[in-house]
């Protein structure tokens, strides 16, 4: 598995073709069902997959994290992605998937890993709401394999978001206010948690907003608003002030809405932010690649807001991305 994950640099060609390498994981079968759920994860975000070292367990943690670990002089957070899930099982879990998202470094512990596909973001759906409303909207996208196993896309940043028990009034604390009604901000965005997010900082920021679930709908969403400017014989900026876009969404990833936003006429003065738990220099210098305005790092509304501040105020010019 290790020589499977040595490439990474191989896998960031991949944006901007709407396509993604995931790696397939058990969790055990389950005693209520008799079931053996197949589940998968954003390569991009695993570090390594491992053996588990011993775990010391640690007072008050929340019930799904199990302790930590040190990783070459690091400790590492572990959590039993079963016990979070709800999955009943007596198999053993000595299998640990170390990942790496929005700067923070936690293990997983599954009971096995299978192997790393490649996929379309367009073979990836949105869940039913059935599937959403009994797993907490914890599975984000869903995909069917050549064998008719269906498997099901973690929502691992609401695993963080959750077992790292972020202080909410403290990360909202430096939020300010702009208080622009006349603005609108337009997200896209598959994870619940992280919709929710943004949906509060720029309620605290007084700003208007219209959200989606994935790149697919932004795209028709945009497509509308912009065709209806036109009618009114209005630029499209008039009505949406910027973008604010998710990386990874099922059937239409933020690099290709970027793509399409930046190559269409009818949206320019638009900015775009790029607003992803895949905060490694390597995505911002995609997203720069396919012209994104700025990039911003989840789960830190303070930075998120004074991003959006910035573009929406025009006041710009010394925040481009990386280069």
């Amino acid at each position: 598995m290790s020589e499977l994950l040595k490439s990474i640099d191989a896998r960031t060609k991949l944006a901007g073709t709407n396509k993604l390498e995931i790696l397939l994981f058990f969790l055990g079968r389950d005693v209520r069902t008799g079931r053996r759920e197949t589940f998968g994860i954003n390569v991009f975000k695993v570090r390594e997959v491992m053996r588990t070292p011993p775990i010391t367990a640690a007072p008050e943690m929340p019930a799904a994290v199990e302790g930590m670990v040190s990783l070459r002089g690091a400790l590492v957070p572990v959590i039993d992605l079963a016990r979070y899930a709800g999955v009943q099982t007596d198999t053993p879990r000595d299998i640990m998937i170390v990942t790496e998202y929005n700067g923070h470094t936690q293990g997983f512990l599954v009971e096995s890993v299978d192997t790393i596909l490649r996929l379309d973001w367009s073979q990836m759906r949105v869940p039913p709401e059935m599937l959403m409303a009994e797993m907490g909207g914890l599975v984000t996208a869903v995909t069917e394999l050549e064998d008719n196993r269906l498997v099901m896309m973690m929502d691992v940043e609401k695993v963080l978001a959750e077992t790292a028990r972020y202080d909410d009034e403290a990360a909202y604390r430096s939020v300010t206010a702009i208080n622009r009604p006349d603005a609108t901000v337009f997200f896209a965005d598959d994870s619940v948690v992280a919709r929710k997010q943004i949906e509060k900082t720029l309620q605290l920021m007084g700003v208007n907003y219209v959200a989606s679930v994935n790149g697919r709908q932004a795209w028709e969403e945009l497509d509308k608003m912009a065709d209806y400017a036109e009618s009114m014989n209005k630029p499209a900026s008039e009505l949406i002030s910027l973008v604010l876009t998710d990386i990874e969404m099922p059937e239409m990833d933020g690099y290709i809405l970027t793509k399409k936003i930046k190559s269409d006429p009818r949206f320019s003065g638009v900015p775009v932010i790029m607003h992803s738990s895949l905060s490694g220099m390597s995505n911002q210098q995609l997203g720069k690649s396919v012209g994104v305005d700025e990039y911003v790092a989840k789960f830190e509304p303070n930075k998120l807001s004074e991003a959006l501040a910035r573009r929406i105020l025009g006041e710009s010019a010394n925040h481009p991305v990386p280069a």
